[in-house]
Formats: C-alpha cells, sequence, structure tokens
C-alpha cells in the first residue's frame, strides 16, 4: 500500500508540473498573441493613396521607425469613414472634408490633422467628343457630357471622388442616368482603365491619374477649378467609442503622417518619375490656406 500510494504521489506530482508547464506555456502564447496584435495597427484608407504609390512609401518607413506593422484597407473614402465609424480601424486616412467632420462631430473619430493635397481632374478620350477641353468650371463640362451623351464613368462607390462628382452634377443642374452613364463600383484606378476601355470621361485625382498614365489613352481636359480641391486628413478611432482599437499604433501613424520626415516624403514624391509632385504637403495648415 505504502508503494503504490508512493507512485500515485509521484504521478500527481508529475501531472501537476506538466499541468503548470502547460499552463505557463498558453499564458506565455497568449501574451504573446496580446503583443503582437497590440503592434498591429489597421488603416483604413482611400484608393488613391494605394494606386498613386504613395503607402508603398510611407508605411515601410513608419513600420522601420516605430515597430508597428500596418494593415492597409485600401476602399472608397466612404467605406474607410464607415470602417472608423465602426471602430474596426485605427486610424483613417481620406479625401472627404465634410464627410469627415460629421465623424469627428459625433465623435467616433477624433483629431482630424490636414496631411497633404492635390487636385481632380477630368479626363477623356483625345477626341474630346463633348468638346469640353479647356472649359474653366468642371460642372459645365459635366453638362456638356451629358447634352452630348458621351460616355462617362463614375466610381459609383460612394467615395470622396464620387462625392464630389454628384456634387458637380448638382451645380450642373443634372441627375446623370441613361446608358452613357457608367458606374464601375470601382476604385479609382480601375475606374480609370474602364473609362479609357470605354473612350469615356471621368473625374479622377491627379496623383491616381498620373502615376497610370502609361497604361492609359487619355488626356487631362479640365483641371485647375478651384472646386477640384482635394484636401486628405488623417483622424485616429476614439478609444473612448471603441475600447479595443490599437490607440497607441492609430496615433503613432496619424502623427507619423504629420512629421516633417512624412511631409518630406510627400513633398518629393512623384517629382523623379512625373515631374512634379503627386501630392503636396499640408501639416499644420488651415483649410482655407490650402490651394493659394
Amino acid at each position: 500500500m505504502r508503494i503504490m500510494g508512493e507512485r500515485w504521489l509521484k504521478s500527481a506530482c508529475k501531472r501537476f508540473v506538466v499541468g503548470l508547464a502547460t499552463l505557463g506555456i498558453l499564458q506565455i502564447a497568449l501574451l504573446c498573441s496580446v503583443q503582437a496584435a497590440s503592434q498591429i495597427v489597421i488603416l483604413a484608407t482611400t484608393t488613391s493613396t494605394q494606386d498613386s504609390g504613395l503607402l508603398d512609401v510611407v508605411v515601410p518607413l513608419f513600420e522601420k521607425r516605430t515597430g508597428y506593422v500596418v494593415k492597409t484597407i485600401s476602399v472608397g473614402t466612404g467605406q474607410a469613414l464607415a470602417l472608423g465609424g465602426r471602430g474596426e480601424a485605427d486610424v483613417v486616412l481620406v479625401h472627404a472634408p465634410e464627410a469627415e467632420k460629421r465623424y469627428v462631430a459625433d465623435g467616433t473619430l477624433i483629431n482630424r490633422q490636414l496631411v497633404m493635397h492635390n487636385d481632380f481632374i477630368i479626363v477623356g478620350p483625345e477626341s474630346d467628343p463633348a468638346r469640353i477641353r479647356g472649359l474653366r468650371k468642371a460642372s459645365d463640362a459635366l453638362r456638356k457630357i451629358a447634352e452630348a451623351k458621351a460616355a462617362f464613368a463614375s466610381r459609383g462607390d460612394n467615395s470622396g471622388t464620387h462625392q464630389l462628382e454628384r456634387r458637380l452634377w448638382k451645380e450642373a443642374g443634372l441627375d446623370p442616368n441613361g446608358d452613357w452613364y457608367l458606374q464601375s463600383g470601382q476604385g479609382m484606378g480601375q475606374t480609370l482603365g474602364i473609362a479609357s476601355e470605354k473612350r469615356a470621361y471621368t473625374l479622377a485625382d491627379r496623383g491616381t491619374y498620373l502615376a497610370l498614365k502609361k497604361r492609359l489613352t487619355m488626356d487631362i481636359l479640365i483641371e485647375r477649378d478651384p472646386s477640384l480641391l482635394n484636401i486628405y486628413s488623417v483622424m485616429e478611432v476614439s478609444s473612448a467609442r471603441f475600447p479595443k482599437v490599437n490607440t497607441a499604433g492609430g496615433k503613432a501613424f496619424a502623427e507619423f503622417m504629420v512629421s516633417p520626415a512624412a511631409q518630406e516624403v510627400i513633398k518629393s514624391f512623384g517629382v523623379e518619375k512625373f515631374g512634379e509632385p503627386l501630392f503636396y504637403p499640408d501639416a499644420g495648415k488651415r483649410e482655407e490656406e490650402i490651394g493659394r
């Protein structure tokens, strides 16, 4: 009996030690998992920052300097804002000032900071069937396109670009519809490709157009209208509203985008390849100062 008792005790001790070791391993694994998750920053952004190639430069620089790993979700601005508004991202980089301010006002997004700007352009086939080349107002150009029933490719995705397009149609006093009005439901790069293939007009940000210009058979037909200014801002997702967001990571990315290092990258991005920058840095500025 004594021998059996000793064996049972040794077996129990062994199981106890193994149990402690297993628990320790699980705790370490859990700790490592939590730590790894805290190093991931979810960025919701518009397709133009991705399609232009800018994120391919600034994201690796941010990761190298901070140790964070960025998971980028590149969608239309409306979708990017909605992701932030549901707490499904840590930081948002978009270009629809009016919509952005609504999210800031309801407290889901915070600390809105201007990052950069470029401008929108209307591009189309060199033959220019609607004869819009050189018009000063974008809304006048859209009116002529509608009158001619010339093909126009719209993103149709509630992106910042699509929101501006709708405002311009409203300014022209029109509600576009018909076979000539094509809605891609795609990002800027894809929509430019569709417009080029269909010999259609479209509204695009200059940065994405320049980045993809070699693949397109399209000319810039309307530019420099003040209504075509395109301002990008960065906002953090509120941890007060969404406690599970990576507050530190989101803030780190937002502050990096307005830092001298990132602003210098933005200032020079595209110059060597296209002879002009694709974006202009705006950290610390007010909206009314941009474009002057």
